[in-house]
Formats: C-alpha cells, sequence, structure tokens
C-alpha cells in the first residue's frame, strides 16, 4: 500500500528531472546525531547550445541532533568563461522517528549567498522529504521550492521535485534511478516544452573503515528528456563520514 501511495504521488510530479545545479544530488529525510562528514560534490552538463556547466562544492556537516543536521560548504560554477563562486547553509530536520511510520518524513533548508559577483541575487530553498521501503527497495521523492531575492530578482517562487528508487544489492554497490527537475512557477507550471526534466541510472554505495569511519557515494548520468533540459547530465557525492 505505501509502495502505491508514493508511485501515486510520484506520478503526479511527471516523473522526470531537473532543479537548479547541475550537482544538485537527491536529498534523504534521515539524521544521526553526532555524525560529522567531509562532503564532495561536482557536476557537469552539456547544454543545448554546446556549452559546458560544471558545478563544484566541498562542504562540511554535523548532526547536531537526533532530528537536526547542520552543513555549510562553498560552490564553484561555471558555464564557459562565466564563473561564480558561492557560499551555501543547509539544514535538514528529520521529523518522524526511522521507520516509525510507513513513509520517513524530513524537511530540507537551503540558502545561497553569491560571494565573487554582487549582482546575483541570494536564493533560499526549502520543501518536504519523503522516504520509504519495502524489502530491498528504498524509494525517496522530494518536493521543492526556491525563491531568489536580493539583487536582480524578481522570478517567483518555483517549484522542482526529486526522485529516486534503489535496490540494496551489496554494501559497497547498489543501483537505481533518479531524477531532479523544474515545472515552473509554483502555482503555474511552465508549457511542457519549457519545463526541465531529466532522469538516467544512479549507483551507490558505502565503504567502512572502522571507527565509525564510513566512505559513502553515490552518481548518477541524467538525460534529458524535455526540450529545455541539457542533453545529458553527470553528478556524483562522495562523503567521507566519521
Amino acid at each position: 500500500m505505501k509502495f502505491r501511495t508514493l508511485l501515486l504521488c510520484l506520478g503526479a510530479l511527471n516523473i522526470s528531472a531537473a532543479f537548479a545545479g547541475v550537482a544538485d544530488y537527491v536529498y534523504t529525510p534521515n539524521v544521526v546525531a553526532g555524525e560529522r562528514e567531509i562532503d564532495f560534490k561536482y557536476g557537469s552538463a552539456k547544454q543545448k547550445d554546446g556549452t559546458q556547466a560544471q558545478v563544484s562544492s566541498l562542504g562540511f556537516g554535523y548532526g547536531a541532533s537526533d532530528s537536526w543536521f547542520t552543513e555549510v560548504y562553498l560552490k564553484h560554477e561555471s558555464v564557459d568563461s562565466d564563473k561564480l563562486t558561492i557560499a551555501e547553509w543547509e539544514n535538514k530536520f528529520q521529523l518522524t522517528e526511522t521507520g516509525k511510520y510507513p513513509v520517513d518524513v524530513g524537511l530540507i533548508t537551503e540558502f545561497e549567498a553569491p560571494t565573487s559577483n554582487t549582482n546575483e541575487p541570494y536564493e533560499f530553498k526549502f520543501g518536504p522529504l519523503f522516504q520509504t521501503e519495502f524489502g530491498k527497495i528504498q524509494l525517496n521523492g522530494n518536493l521543492l521550492f526556491e525563491r531568489k531575492f536580493g539583487r536582480g530578482a524578481g522570478a517567483p517562487t518555483e517549484f522542482g521535485y526529486q526522485w529516486q528508487a534503489k535496490y540494496r544489492w551489496k554494501t559497497a554497490l547498489d543501483f537505481g534511478v533518479q531524477s531532479i527537475g523544474e515545472l515552473g512557477k509554483w502555482n503555474d507550471w511552465d508549457k511542457q516544452d519549457q519545463q526541465f526534466h531529466r532522469i538516467g541510472p544512479a549507483v551507490f554505495g558505502k565503504f567502512w573503515l572502522g571507527n565509525r569511519q564510513v566512505i559513502q557515494y553515490n552518481a548518477a548520468w541524467l538525460i534529458g528528456t524535455s526540450n529545455a533540459a541539457p542533453d545529458h547530465t553527470f553528478r556524483m557525492q562522495v562523503e567521507y563520514e566519521f
């Protein structure tokens, strides 16, 4: 029943992909108190006009409590010769006890401030996070709202989504599919050919190093399925947890 419910929710999102940066990853709602991590993300996308967009970031995160994880990181974006450096503060809140209900629920908030170009606007992103499992399958679905403000702002609040399905095969190698997308204004979606939709295969895994030390990774090759989306995007994330 819970699997059917989540599929209906994902279907309402039109199942496809791409929100903001090409290095964006699929958020999960669970938090571990006391966990510290060094987090590296990278993404590269080929645009329709042939230009190449790249994003990389390095951050430090900490599980401040059983329900709150906070992370700060520095992000570098480039599209050919245009470059931008951004400071970001991300906070994740676990709203339900893991496994207590059919669906785990969380909340993400993210604030971005440009540091290399004062003409760029600030950004704030927030939204609910959902996760459920049956057997070896893990399903995630997230609804995201993003608003730009400050210099050069004026765009409305935009609506995006993320979802993924993961099959737990081995600890070091799980596989599945990811999708990240943007639909336009939250209460008035863009026409289909103006929306961003990407979807593709993904791999996941972790390596235990002992003494609570873990290296965890995930990566995906996302293919554009709408006219406005990049032809393809490669994204990856590597975390050292201790």
